[in-house]
């Protein structure tokens, strides 16, 4: 039972959001030698998209929507972890205002499709 397309907007955002993740982690790893808030931004940011992912497949509507919310905490856990690294000066304005535009946009999405999986629901 499907939800979510393959090729859906979500699907495609956290994807690629976890590609500039990763991307990140590597420079704060190789030029700010910083190995604790960076490996922490990487599990949670790339888990938006995996839990997409699964939710793609999922056994059933509740279980979709756990597969979301999981997806939605792991985007705002993220965004805090790229705040502390801008907060601490691993991460400048640009870099951190990108990245974190982004992690905003899938919450955003993330939470619309989560009211109204369950207003249909209701």
């Amino acid at each position: 039972m499907q939800y979510i397309s393959k090729d859906n907007a979500i699907q495609i955002k956290s994807r690629n959001f976890a590609i500039r993740v990763i991307n990140c982690y590597k420079f704060l790893v190789d030029e700010r030698h910083e190995y604790v808030m960076s490996k922490q931004m990487l599990r949670c940011g790339t888990s938006i998209g995996a839990n997409v992912r699964e939710s793609i497949n999922a056994q059933s509507r509740p279980d979709f929507l756990n597969k979301l919310n999981i997806a939605l905490k792991e985007a705002d856990e993220t965004e805090y972890w790229l705040d502390l690294l801008h907060t601490t000066n691993y991460l400048d304005e640009k870099q951190f205002r990108s990245l974190e535009e982004d992690c905003v946009e899938l919450i955003k999405l993330l939470t619309t499709i989560i009211k109204s999986i369950k207003q249909k629901k209701e």
